[in-house]
C-alpha cells in the first residue's frame, strides 16, 4: 500500500521541491543584484522554451509563454508604476488569463508546436494581450469591473490582490491538474500543477517585485524538469506496460555489483493467444503479466524485454534466493482469469458489470509464463552472460512442457 501511495505522488517531488527552495530563498532575493532579479526568469524561461521547442512539448512551450507575457506585464507595471490604472489592469488581466491558459494547454492532448494547433494557441494567447492592452491603455474600467465583482464568501477569501475570478480559475485548473497529474503520473502535469500555484503566490505578491519574479522564475523551472522528466520517462519506460523499458534494464545492468541474479520470462503460446483473440486482448495480458511481476519480492525489479518477453534483475541475490519469489510469480500469473468482453461491450465499466450480472457467463482465459534464472558465477561474470544463461534456461523451461521455472546451469 505504502509503495502504491508513493508511486501515485512520485510526479509531486520534484515541484514540491522547487517551490520549497523558492520558499527557502525568499528571503535572499531582495538582496541579490538588481539585474540579477530581473534576468534570472528571462533565462529560465528562455531555457525551458527552449527545451520544449528540442523535445516538441508544445503544451509547455505555450505555458511558458503565457508566464513569460505575465511576467513582462508585471515587471513593466507593478515594479515601476504599483498604482496606476494599468497596473490594475495587468493584475487582474493575468490573473484570469494565466491560470485558464495554463490549465487549458494541461489538459488537451499534446499536439507540438509548428502546426494549426500550435497556431491556435499562439491566436489565443496574442488576443489575450490585445485585450489587455485595449482595457489597460484605453482605462476601459466597465469590463475589468466585470469580472472583478466579489462572489466568493467573504470567510473562504484571504486578503489577496487577485479578484474572486482569479481565484477560482486558480482553484479549479489547479484541482482539474493535480487530479490529472496523479491519474496518469504525468511530470508535465504536475510541473503545470506546481506552475499554478507559484503563479497563485506570485499574483498574491504583485506589489512585492522580487517575490513576483522568484515565484515566476520557479514556475518556469518546474515546466523545464518537467519537459526534462517526461522525455526520460518516453526513452526508460515502456508505453504500453509501464515497466522500465530495455533502455533502462541495459543501464541497470551496469550498476550490478558482484552478486545478482537475473530472470528471463516469456508468456506461453502468445503469438497463437493474439492471432485467437486479437490484438488488444494481447495488449491486456501484456499489462497484466506487467502488473504481476511489478509485485514480484526478495527485491526484483521487473523490465520490458521486448515484445512478451520481461526481465527480473535481482540485485545482491542468487538463484535460491530469486526462485521462491519467481514461483509464486508463475503461480500468481497462472491462477490469474481474464474476462473477454465481446465487441458491444459497454464503454463504462458499471453498465458492463451490470450486464455480466444479469448476463450471469462471462467469457475467460488464463495464460501462463515460462521463466528461465541464471547467477552471477565465475564463468558468468558479466551481466550480458548472465542475461544469456537465463535466456538458455528460459527455452529449457518451454522444452520441458512450459508453465515453469528453470534455472542455469
Amino acid at each position: 500500500m505504502f509503495t502504491a501511495l508513493a508511486r501515485t505522488l512520485s510526479p509531486l517531488a520534484a515541484p514540491a521541491a522547487v517551490l520549497l527552495a523558492a520558499r527557502l530563498l525568499l528571503p535572499l532575493a531582495a538582496a541579490l543584484p538588481a539585474g540579477i532579479g530581473i534576468w534570472a526568469p528571462w533565462v529560465v524561461l528562455a531555457g525551458g522554451g527552449a527545451l520544449a521547442v528540442a523535445f516538441g512539448r508544445g503544451r509547455v512551450f505555450f505555458a511558458l509563454a503565457t508566464l513569460a507575457l505575465a511576467y513582462l506585464g508585471g515587471r513593466n507595471w507593478f515594479a515601476v508604476a504599483p498604482d496606476t490604472w494599468p497596473a490594475h489592469a495587468v493584475l487582474i488581466s493575468i490573473s484570469l488569463f494565466v491560470p485558464f491558459n495554463l490549465a487549458l494547454f494541461a489538459l488537451v492532448r499534446e499536439r507540438g508546436i509548428f502546426n494549426r494547433h500550435g497556431g491556435n494557441k499562439s491566436l489565443l494567447i496574442a488576443l489575450e494581450v490585445i485585450v489587455t492592452a485595449w482595457i489597460g491603455l484605453e482605462h476601459r474600467a466597465a469590463p475589468l469591473e466585470l469580472v472583478a465583482q466579489p462572489f466568493l464568501p467573504r470567510w473562504l477569501v484571504p486578503a489577496t490582490p487577485i479578484p474572486d475570478a482569479g481565484l477560482a480559475l486558480l482553484a479549479v485548473g489547479f484541482a482539474a491538474v493535480l487530479a490529472k497529474a496523479l491519474i496518469r503520473h504525468s511530470p508535465i502535469d504536475a510541473a503545470v500543477a506546481g506552475a499554478l500555484y507559484a503563479f497563485a503566490v506570485a499574483a498574491d505578491a504583485s506589489a512585492r517585485p522580487d517575490t513576483f519574479g522568484l515565484y515566476l522564475l520557479a514556475g518556469a523551472f518546474m515546466l523545464a524538469l518537467g519537459t526534462l522528466q517526461d522525455s526520460y520517462r518516453m526513452a526508460f519506460r515502456d508505453e504500453l506496460t509501464s515497466l522500465p523499458s530495455r533502455r533502462a534494464l541495459n543501464e541497470r545492468l551496469l550498476g550490478l555489483g558482484r552478486r545478482y541474479a537475473i530472470a528471463m520470462l516469456d508468456v506461453d503460446h502468445f503469438k497463437k493467444f493474439n492471432d485467437a483473440h486479437g490484438h488488444e486482448v494481447g495488449d491486456q495480458v501484456l499489462r497484466m503479466v506487467a502488473a504481476k511481476l511489478r509485485e514480484v519480492g526478495g527485491g526484483g525489479r521487473a523490465y520490458r524485454y521486448g515484445g512478451e518477453e520481461f526481465t527480473v534483475v535481482f540485485a545482491r541475490s542468487d538463484i535460491d534466493d530469486a526462485l521462491p519469489h519467481l514461483e509464486a510469480l508463475r503461480q500468481a500469473v497462472e491462477g490469474y482469469r481474464m474476462a473477454l468482453r465481446g465487441a458491444d461491450r459497454p464503454q463504462r465499466k458499471k453498465a458492463g458489470k451490470r450486464r455480466r450480472s444479469r448476463n450471469g457467463k462471462t467469457r475467460s482465459v488464463s495464460v501462463t509464463v515460462s521463466v528461465g534464472v541464471a547467477q552471477r558465477t565465475e564463468r558468468l561474470d558479466t551481466p550480458d552472460k548472465v542475461l544469456r544463461a537465463a535466456d538458455k534456461a528460459l527455452y529449457r523451461a518451454k522444452r520441458a512442457g512450459r508453465n515453469q521455472v528453470a534455472r542455469w546451469p
